[in-house]
């Protein structure tokens, strides 16, 4: 074996020299240091030592360590330039000091802090204001910022703030105007003599009023079909067993809390929790809605993300057609959205969603399907950038939740959407939907318990006692948990498969309808059983005021233009009658394109072609403010 090759550095350090002898050799793998007599080595390893009255290292070291030697030794080589900086620094700041010493001593030392004070107080003003200005512009774009701030200025001269409010006046009349005198009927004070059984007469009178929604309704109403009034039966029957529950108070109510252990389970299990991927710790709670179930899955996963990694100022992105419930929790808690694009086929950009991410980031959502169009989401491709990011990643599964478990046993191509996908940290599904369950059941899931036990509030110091909710709502009803329960054991495997295989295969049928209609496209490509289409033809909000005419009642959309049906089990008895009064009023439109100005298309037309979107908004708030 050759002999190794060595060479020496040397280094100046503060007027000396370091000494460093290095061997290559590719059988050293490491330098272990050994005490020993100064400058001896043992078997090829190092000793420190010193000679001729200079400090020095004989070292052997792996040829490894070479380039790490030679960038310390240039790293020295700089010191003693970076020392005779700092001694210039420390003289030129001296300098300063002295002229600004005699530059100020004229005045009171007090006018000096008051005005270095103001001096900083306006600097913080104008960074501040730079800073807002600038996330502002990020967020809206430089268009659509610009056309707001303009608007804005306009909305503050006092002629153009009236009529502005003159009109919006207008809108609101009109969307009032078949409630408006209902209302001035309306009972405001108790009866001085209480009604008894009575009551119920006046129930059933009242309900007769309400829209026929039996097969004419998007979404709203789940259930249908010959055994529409049996299931109603059995879980009003269920509801009235349990009307006086309350969770809250499990010691005196266990079987409400098994009750709601059993959902989550069993909800939970259909969406992986018994595979592996899993990590076996699937958990949740139920909620009054999916609304609820978001805001639980977002408030949960902004507390995890401070505490895991100091999150203080919380970001989420999501899709332009996620549901709006995230702009409720986004205002709710503090955290800014970031939404995404869509592309062609209405699913999430998963690239825009990439460049959207920062060290704010808590949060990407992807829907499954999205409300509007009814597309799902590449949810393994945001799971992965989720990981990848280190950030949660929630699946909206509101709709989805008991539709795509067993249309996937049916044999529809249903791409992966739940826990068995790595990354899916959170989930929110509604029993209420298709899970026929009663008005107000949901369920929000997490991966594990570390994430969802940020969802809960504990108070210790109440002088009232000790106090833990799980969720937004304190109180919360015991007989909706029953029904739910009820619904699901009631139905079982085989009335869900039953009730899935009926509404996917009325959406097939509806989509290809509506194709074969002139004038009409579809939006997308449908997953499942929400149908979005629009016109290249006529104005499709006045067809949607005839349909209306004609009792159907709707979903109306924007951005585009755009209605869709969600199909459930009221729909399997009507899909002609749907299909012929959808081409008789496209005929009616493009017949009578001048009419329909009293429906609600002006109003949809109007607000989907206003550039300032904070006129709608206040146009809504000023119409739900009248109306609560």
């Amino acid at each position: 074996m050759s002999s190794p090759e060595k060479r020496t550095i040397r280094v100046p350090v503060h007027g000396c020299r370091m000494i460093v002898s290095v061997t290559l050799s590719s059988s050293l793998r490491y330098c272990k240091q050994k005490t020993g007599e100064t400058g001896k080595v043992y078997d090829g390893h190092c000793a420190a030592g010193g000679g001729n009255g200079n400090p020095a290292v004989d070292a052997t070291v792996s040829a490894r360590w070479l380039p790490l030697s030679k960038s310390w030794s240039i790293l020295l080589d700089f010191i003693p330039a970076i020392t005779h900086l700092f001694a210039g620094t420390r003289e030129k700041l001296e300098g300063a000091r002295q002229i600004a010493n005699h530059a100020f001593s004229e005045f009171e030392p007090i006018l000096v802090v008051v005005a270095s004070i103001s001096c900083w107080i306006f600097l913080n003003f104008v960074r501040n204001v730079a800073y807002s200005t600038y996330n502002f512009f990020a967020d809206k774009g430089l268009k659509a910022g610009s056309v707001t701030v303009a608007l804005g200025l306009l909305k503050r001269i006092p002629g153009i703030s009236d009529f502005i409010r003159k009109e919006q006046n207008k809108v609101i009349d009109k969307l009032q105007s078949n409630m408006k005198a209902e209302r001035e009927c309306w009972r405001t004070e108790l009866p001085s003599v209480g009604l008894g059984t009575q009551v119920i007469e006046q129930l059933k009178a009242e309900k007769s009023r309400d829209k026929k929604w039996e097969g004419k309704c998007s979404g709203a109403v789940y259930i249908g079909g010959s055994e529409t009034e049996g299931h109603f039966s059995m879980l009003n029957e269920a509801y009235s067993l349990f009307a006086h529950t309350n969770p809250l108070h499990p010691d005196v109510f266990p079987s409400v809390s098994r009750f709601e252990a059993e959902v989550v389970a069993m909800t939970s299990a259909l969406l992986g929790s018994k595979n592996a991927a899993s990590g076996g710790q699937v958990c949740g709670n139920m909620t009054s809605g999916g609304t609820e179930s978001i805001l639980m899955a977002v408030k949960s996963t902004r507390d995890y993300m401070k505490a895991a990694r100091g999150v203080s100022k919380p970001e989420m992105i999501l899709a332009v057609s996620a549901h709006s419930a995230y702009d409720k929790a986004a205002q709710y808690f503090g955290i800014k959205l970031r939404r995404a694009p869509v592309k062609k086929d209405l699913r999430v950009d998963v690239h825009a969603v990439k460049k959207l991410i920062n060290r704010n980031t808590i949060l990407i959502v992807g829907s499954a399907p999205g409300f509007p169009h009814g597309v799902i989401d590449p949810i393994e491709e945001l799971a992965s950038v989720a990981f990848g990011k280190g950030v949660c990643f929630h699946v909206d599964l509101c709709l989805g939740g008991f539709v795509l478990p067993f249309a996937k046993k049916l044999g529809y191509p249903i791409p992966p959407f739940d826990f068995t996908v790595p990354g899916v940290t959170s989930v929110s599904v509604d029993v209420h939907k298709y899970g026929l369950g009663p008005k107000g059941t949901s369920v929000v899931l997490y991966r594990n318990h570390e994430i969802r036990k940020h969802q809960f509030v504990a108070v210790t110091d109440w002088s009232g006692g000790l106090y833990i909710s799980p969720s937004m709502m304190g109180s919360r009803s015991g007989a909706l948990i029953a029904a739910a329960w009820a619904s699901m054991m009631a139905l079982g495997e085989e009335g869900y498969l039953e009730s899935v295989r009926k509404v996917m295969s009325t959406s097939q049928k509806i989509q290809k309808g509506i194709s074969s209609i002139p004038g009409l496209y579809l939006l997308g490509k449908p997953d499942m059983t929400i149908v979005a289409f629009g016109s290249n033809k006529v104005d499709i909000y006045k067809v949607n005021d005839v349909m209306a005419s004609r009792g159907w009642s709707l979903n109306a959309l924007q951005r585009p233009a755009s209605i869709h049906i969600c199909v459930t089990l009221q729909h399997v008895d009507v899909l002609d009658y749907f299909l012929e009064d959808l081409e008789e009023s496209v005929k009616i439109v493009e017949e009578n394109p001048g009419k329909f100005e009293d429906g609600m298309a002006p109003i949809y037309g109007a607000a989907g072609r206003m550039p300032d979107r904070g006129t709608v908004g206040d146009i809504l708030v000023a119409y739900m403010d009248s109306t609560c």
